[in-house]
């Protein structure tokens, strides 16, 4: 089902807003690693938010999750705060692990493997 325009503007605002927020209570910097708001999917009804999370070289993710997930009381508190104006609900905040950049760098290390691989098996070929 394709999302509808509130619904990708709602997302937009609470994307923007999460980030600020994130910045200002120091939890885009967490465990030696970058913290950020990759994607924020709203649903049709508006009362629920999935927030995904991109970890970049962070040294313990789930740490990091539940870190994310005990303060997200302040957070919500924060976020209302900020959309009072905007949202006649505040939407149930739903933090989860957004592993594209894990999924990125798995496919880039196959790539190497396959273009090394293939490279060993040219010049293994006798010259003609």
């Amino acid at each position: 089902m394709q999302e509808g325009k509130r619904q990708k503007q709602v997302a937009a605002v609470l994307q923007e807003e999460l980030n600020d927020i994130f910045r200002r209570l120091g939890l885009n910097m967490m465990d030696g690693g970058m913290v950020s708001i990759s994607a924020v999917k709203v649903t049709p009804d508006l009362l629920e938010a999935r927030i995904y999370i991109s970890l970049f070289q962070v040294k313990d993710n789930d740490a990091t999750m539940a870190t994310i997930e005990d303060r997200s009381w302040e957070i919500k508190k924060h976020l209302t705060d900020k959309v009072k104006h905007q949202l006649r609900r505040m939407p149930i905040l739903h933090f989860y692990k957004d592993d594209t950049l894990d999924q990125v760098f798995k496919m880039e290390e196959l790539f190497k493997k396959i273009h090394n691989e293939s490279n060993d098996a040219n010049s293994d070929k006798p010259a003609e």
